[in-house]
């Protein structure tokens, strides 16, 4: 695959000042080269590598100029992907692109597969696993957090943690198959092994809770609104959603099926759900949203339990707060602005969490997203700075695995099995954590982690 050369768009569809076409391969430069007329009164092998040459890419067939660009040559190994590259910055006309694109597949290029520029990359060496997925995680980050931690990977924060439990891991497991092929010589596994295994397991499991935190960043959260008709949780929607998403209307029930958007709240992505009102349904319709608001009440990370705050708890708001109390539940005190001045003098909600709010007015939605931030983070808000973060689900499934067979080693250890019991679990381990930065690693899986990347990186 990588005698191929590859060509591809760098930039997003449509139309912009400038778009970039990538050639990455051995017949970059020997393509560039047939098509590309510098202004500069010499062949584009004389100049000056990783420049921008001005110049006009022309058409092989009739000699014609399709386009004035700037064009860059990278030789290997020092470019993105380890190989000879070539940069192509034209004019941003879906034609010119496409044009472009079909002259350097009509010499031979292929088109590239999506993410197969840093699979190249990773394949020569100049990134590993965990970094090369970082790319990808920093194109697609929706938080300032998210950023800086996915930047912090392609940095190679995780990857150098990840190779430190690697290569601890090793060092056992080879002092394990020494007294395993000469009994004699070495003896059996000494304690300072045992403890570096004991080390390893804890440092994998500190990595591992990092993982929620992660998860946030990258996925968000799901927040489901919940409460009985006409407290006012389709105002509360639309107010943090700063629009009118959804109708409004004092006749309860008007909500008979979810209603979900995305949104920013306290920084954090979330997937903010409307649902029917639970109550006692009145017809098949409304028995349909209800069940609907149940089942999507088992896959939400945070409830907001909306009550009318004018109204005070009633019956129907205690039924429901039975069905989610175990839950993760933040209770939202709506219509503030029916009874300024009162107290919250609910005692069955005093040791929940909760904030009082205004949907018409908007007083306390502040205080709302920050406490849904709070809450999000499980308390660990701000962020925990100075570590890495688990951004991916490969990741944390690979260290899950890494953990439970280096429980087991241990076990075995302190049970007194021989060595070679014991090694099996130590190899396993380290298999595991190799497959993070692709130590490790399946051709297939492979295939598949860059599948997940957009066309031209």
């Amino acid at each position: 695959m990588l005698e191929d050369t590859i060509v591809a768009p760098a930039t997003p569809p449509g139309e912009g000042a400038i778009a970039i076409i990538r050639l990455s391969g051995p017949g970059s430069l020997a393509a560039a080269e047939k098509v590309f007329q510098p202004s500069a009164d010499r062949p584009l092998r004389e100049l000056p590598a990783r420049t921008p040459h001005l110049g006009y890419i022309l058409d092989p067939e009739r000699g014609s100029p399709i386009d004035q660009c700037l064009l860059s040559f990278f030789p290997a190994p020092r470019s993105y992907t380890g190989e000879d590259m070539v940069e192509l910055y034209c004019h941003g006309n879906p034609l010119v692109v496409e044009r472009v694109l079909e002259i350097f597949l009509y010499l031979g290029a292929r088109l590239a597969d999506p993410g197969e520029f840093t699979k190249r990359a990773f394949l020569n060496g100049k990134l590993d696993l965990a970094q090369a997925e970082a790319v990808a995680d920093i194109v697609r980050a929706r938080t300032v957090e998210g950023l800086t931690a996915a930047v912090e990977h392609l940095q190679g924060k995780l990857s150098s943690t990840i190779k430190g439990f690697y290569h601890a891991l090793l060092g056992v497991l080879a002092a394990l198959e020494a007294s395993i092929d000469f009994p004699e010589e070495v003896g059996e596994p000494q304690e300072i092994h045992l403890e570096r295994l004991m080390e390893v397991k804890g440092e994998v499991e500190e990595l591992l809770s990092t993982w929620e935190e992660g998860r946030i960043l990258t996925q968000g959260i799901k927040l489901v609104l919940v409460g009985r008709p006409n407290v006012g949780k389709s105002s509360l929607l639309n107010a943090l959603l700063q629009q009118e998403r959804v109708l409004v209307s004092p006749i309860p029930g008007t909500t008979r099926d979810s209603v979900s958007e995305d949104v920013m709240l306290g920084g954090i992505p979330c997937r903010l759900i409307d649902t029917a009102g639970l109550r006692a349904p009145e017809d098949v319709l409304e028995s349909m949203g209800v069940a609907r608001t149940r089942k999507i009440l088992e896959e939400a990370d945070l409830i907001l339990l909306v009550i009318d705050l004018s109204k005070g708890l009633l019956p129907e708001d205690m039924e429901i707060l039975k069905e989610v109390r175990d839950k993760p539940l933040l209770v939202v005190a709506n219509k503030l602005d029916l009874v300024k001045g009162k107290e919250f003098q609910e005692e069955a909600l005093r040791d929940l969490p909760w904030v009082a709010v205004s949907a018409l007015t908007g007083e306390g939605l502040e205080r709302l997203r920050e406490k849904i931030r709070q809450m999000a983070y499980g308390g660990r808000f701000p962020l925990r700075r100075g570590s890495p973060v688990l951004l991916r689900v490969r990741h944390k499934e690979a260290l899950t695995r890494a953990s439970f067979h280096l429980e087991e080693a241990i076990r075995s250890w302190r049970e007194g099995q021989p060595p070679d019991i014991i090694a099996v679990d130590v190899g396993a381990a380290a298999r595991a954590v190799g497959e993070v930065i692709g130590a490790t690693l399946e051709e297939d899986l492979l295939d598949r982690i860059f599948a997940d990347f957009c066309l031209g990186k």
